[in-house]
């Protein structure tokens, strides 16, 4: 059992890392979309293409824009957060309680 315990807390880890990563990923989206980047730069083509197919399910479902202020990276966000502690929390708790 301890086997299935390591899994599930180095799932959590690894999970809670990619979260991170993808939110400061996420912000530095909604940043370059303040400014007017150069769109050939390999940065900001990352970049767009990690955070605009999210973003773009997410205006296509919801209302999120007001006044020309996008939501979508706010709604992302808040999405991340309740994914970390929600799911790696529990992956946490599953892993303490299997020990």
């Amino acid at each position: 059992m301890l086997i299935f315990a390591n899994f599930f807390e180095a799932t959590a880890v690894v999970l809670d890392y990619a979260l991170n990563i993808y939110m400061w990923i996420v912000i530095a989206g909604a940043v370059l979309s303040w400014v007017s980047p150069d769109p050939y730069n390999p940065i900001v083509r990352f970049i767009n293409t990690a955070t605009e197919p999210v973003f773009y399910q997410i205006r296509k479902r919801l209302p999120v824009s007001f006044g020309g202020l996008d939501l979508s990276p706010i709604i992302v966000i808040l999405a991340i957060i309740f994914l970390q502690t929600f799911v790696v929390n529990s992956l946490h708790g599953l892993a303490r309680s299997i020990v």
